[in-house]
Parts: C-alpha cells; sequence; structure tokens
C-alpha cells in the first residue's frame, strides 16, 4: 500500500505531466488557462492529479510568464522563442516551481523536469533541460543548490 506521502508525491508528479500539456496547448493557441483548465477537467482522467497544483501550475506560469522568461533567457544559447515548444514549456513549469514553491526541494523540480523531458521532449532534449534548470536553481535558491555560479 502507498503511503500518504507517496500518494501526493505521484499525484504532484501527475497534475505536473498534465501541467505540461495544459501550458504546451497555451503557448500554441493562446488560449485562456481557465478555458484549458476547464477541457482537462472534462476530457482527462484527472482521478490520479493532484487538481490543486494543476490548477496552480497552469494559472501560475502564463500570470508569471514574463517573470519565468527573464529568469530563463540569460541561461540559454539561444532565443527562448528558438527553444522546443515541449522544452520551454517543461522550463517555464520548472522554473515557476523553482521561483513560488520554496518547499519543494529543488532536486525534486529538477528530477521531475528531467523526466518529463524524457518522456515528451526531443531525443537530447533532457540534458538541455536539466543543465539549464541546474544554473536557475543556483541563481533561485543559492543556498540549497550550493551558490551561484559566478558571472
Amino acid at each position: 500500500m502507498t503511503s500518504p506521502a507517496g500518494r501526493g508525491h505521484q499525484a504532484r508528479r501527475h497534475a505536473r505531466r498534465a501541467a505540461l500539456q495544459a501550458v504546451y496547448q497555451w503557448q500554441m493557441t493562446a488560449q485562456e488557462p481557465a478555458d484549458i483548465e476547464r477541457q482537462f477537467r472534462e476530457e482527462q482522467d484527472m482521478a490520479r492529479v493532484d487538481t490543486e497544483y494543476f490548477h496552480e501550475l497552469v494559472h501560475g506560469v502564463p500570470a508569471r510568464v514574463g517573470e519565468l522568461d527573464a529568469y530563463l533567457a540569460p541561461l540559454l544559447d539561444r532565443p527562448l522563442a528558438q527553444v522546443d515548444p515541449v522544452e520551454r514549456a517543461i522550463l517555464r513549469l520548472a522554473a515557476y516551481e523553482l521561483a513560488q514553491r520554496p518547499e519543494v526541494p529543488y532536486r525534486v523540480v529538477l528530477n521531475e523536469a528531467v523526466d518529463i523531458a524524457r518522456l515528451f521532449g526531443a531525443e537530447q532534449g533532457h540534458r538541455y533541460v536539466n543543465a539549464t534548470l541546474d544554473r536557475l536553481a543556483r541563481h533561485l535558491r543559492p543556498l540549497e543548490a550550493g551558490g551561484p555560479l559566478p558571472e
């Protein structure tokens, strides 16, 4: 039997995966996050999803996209618009968690993002996601992630 903590972890993992799809849809269609969330709740099996966390991610990423992109842009080797759309959505979701959810350990955020990139991203996209988010964690959570990188 899974412990309550284990169920919570799995439910958050499912929330992140569903949120990736929703944020990707938002990036590609510019639909309102509320409409996308409603569509997911009506058309997807959300039984194993932490729906509160899903809601927060689906609304939080678009609401803070300028801030998130500003965190990410200096760490990338190309303009954010040229990053694969799936990987862009993963980076934005993880940046949101790193910035807005300090109670979630940065290693959890990175590991979840890399796992999602392996599932949904380009062949070596998980490496790009990992390297970018590792650098971002050092800037947003210097004490937890081992300090800022040298300039």
